[in-house]
């Protein structure tokens, strides 16, 4: 019984899993975040391979 006591008031690997946490929460954010600008990356190439085929001749 004494045993469970203390592991209930245990508070050493609290601090572990909310940096588990955050880190999670970050890493959801980052892959939101990066899909977003991947879309508007992948207009640049796009735009860019677009005018690299189609150059425009100058007189």
């Amino acid at each position: 019984m004494k045993t469970l006591i203390r592991f209930l008031n245990d508070t050493n690997g609290a601090t572990a899993v909310e940096y588990g946490l955050l880190a999670g929460l970050i890493s959801v954010a980052m892959i939101i975040g990066l899909e977003s600008f991947s879309d508007a990356l992948l207009g640049v190439f796009n735009t860019l391979s677009a005018a690299i085929n189609d150059p425009v001749v100058s007189p």
